[in-house]
């Protein structure tokens, strides 16, 4: 049985990590090893350099290559040998991330990260992305009561509004790759979409 890379995305507040154990345990049903991960993190270099980028000012090319250098390790040690061995990879964000964050937020050049996409991936890329998409209002408004906010999740909403416009500009450039989720309907209406979605994949 082949590997299967998932990757979940969307703006601080969008509600992909409420579905993260819904869709293992739906993979799991059905007989399919999975690993859960998340980025920047998923090894130990990983989440020392996660709690670098999340709480230490730093420019904003820092901030990219901190981002790849973690996603290297990431790839080198967890995703690849897991998609190897024929497992289902559900990474909470991955590098589409980094173009709606470090380009979209940040406004660093594209072409600056398609150089690291393509030194530190090569041709690999999830077979299936699941963006969820809210307005900044609604996503600032589930932050409000969330815990501690990272230097992210407090920028200004100008800095979210850029986020979004660039993940679901990704999205337009990748429609077979990015599936737009609307994050703002219930929990179980966002469920029976997911469902749809995993059902045509399996």
């Amino acid at each position: 049985m082949s590997g299967l890379f998932l990757t979940l995305e969307g703006v601080d507040g969008a509600g992909k990590s409420s579905h993260l154990d819904w869709l293992a345990g739906w993979f799991r049903e059905r007989g399919r090893v999975v690993h859960q991960t998340r980025e920047p993190g998923g090894t130990p270099v990983g989440e020392s350099l996660r709690g670098i980028v999340l709480h230490q000012a730093m420019a904003a090319e820092t901030e990219a290559l901190v981002m790849f250098a973690a996603r290297c390790e990431h790839l080198d040690r967890v995703i690849r040998p897991a998609l190897a061995a024929g497992e289902v990879v559900i990474s909470d964000r991955f590098t589409d991330a980094s173009f709606a964050y470090q380009c979209g937020g940040r406004g660093l050049p594209e072409a600056r990260l398609e150089v690291l996409e393509n030194w530190v991936q090569g041709d690999l890329q999830p077979d299936l992305t699941l963006l969820f998409d809210v307005p900044t209002e609604i996503a600032a408004a589930r932050l409000a009561n969330a815990r501690e906010l990272d230097r992210f999740e407090r920028e200004q909403s100008e800095f979210h509004a850029r986020v979004r416009a660039a993940y679901l500009r990704r999205a337009g450039m990748h429609p077979r790759r990015i599936r737009v989720i609307d994050g703002s309907r219930s929990i179980a209406a966002v469920r029976v979409q997911l469902a749809g979605i995993l059902e045509k994949l399996a």
